[in-house]
């Protein structure tokens, strides 16, 4: 319910040639303060909107923060891996076969042929072994003061020689190898030297 007030006022006007009275009268209508206004209910329904949007978000927050504690106690403790500095690979020294016995001739399928009588010579025999031509490889790297230093093992089986250490260039590796294949006897080179 609205409150209205009137004032009425009487006000004398004197002007130079008449004097009179003039009533002024004003009402004020003061609007009714029972009710809410609507900007304050809005600013209530904003409150009430903002408080439950902070509400739910707090619970979504809560609910992931379990989550998550749930994954690290299910996650197993990580490994700590120690890697070891390579090693290098022992050096092997293969000393000749002794010089006293020709390494056996084998022949699959076949039987060996005799050694032919008389000061004739068979072909086998002009062939080296490889216990002489492993000798002959190893005086020729030795002999050389550079390839000398450098470590490198070899192994012949057959007639194939096997080459192994590490060098520091690829020069080096193929100047060994030439090397070898320059061996009386040496039929295949198997270059496994590493370049590091």
């Amino acid at each position: 319910m609205a409150d209205q007030q009137s004032e009425s006022r009487r006000v004398v006007v004197e002007t130079p040639s008449a004097r009179r009275e003039v009533v002024q009268s004003e009402s004020t209508h003061y609007p009714d303060r029972s009710g809410m206004s609507g900007a304050a209910l809005a600013a209530i329904v904003i409150g009430v909107i903002a408080l439950a949007a902070i509400i739910i978000l707090f619970v979504m927050n809560q609910q992931n923060n379990a989550n998550t504690n749930d994954n690290v106690a299910q996650t197993p403790p990580q490994t700590t891996i120690v890697q070891q500095p390579a090693q290098q690979p022992p050096v092997i020294v293969q000393q000749p076969a002794p010089a006293t016995q020709p390494a056996p001739i084998i022949i699959n399928g076949q039987s060996a042929p005799a050694p032919a009588s008389g000061g004739s010579s068979s072909t086998a025999s002009n062939i080296p072994d490889d216990g002489s031509i492993q000798a002959a490889i190893d005086k020729k790297l030795n002999a050389d003061s550079t390839l000398s230093s450098l470590g490198i093992t070899t192994t012949v089986l057959n007639g194939k020689a096997t080459l192994m250490g590490t060098v520091k260039t690829e020069a080096l590796k193929s100047q060994v190898e030439r090397a070898v294949r320059n061996v009386k006897g040496v039929k295949s080179v198997d270059n496994q030297i590493s370049v590091g």
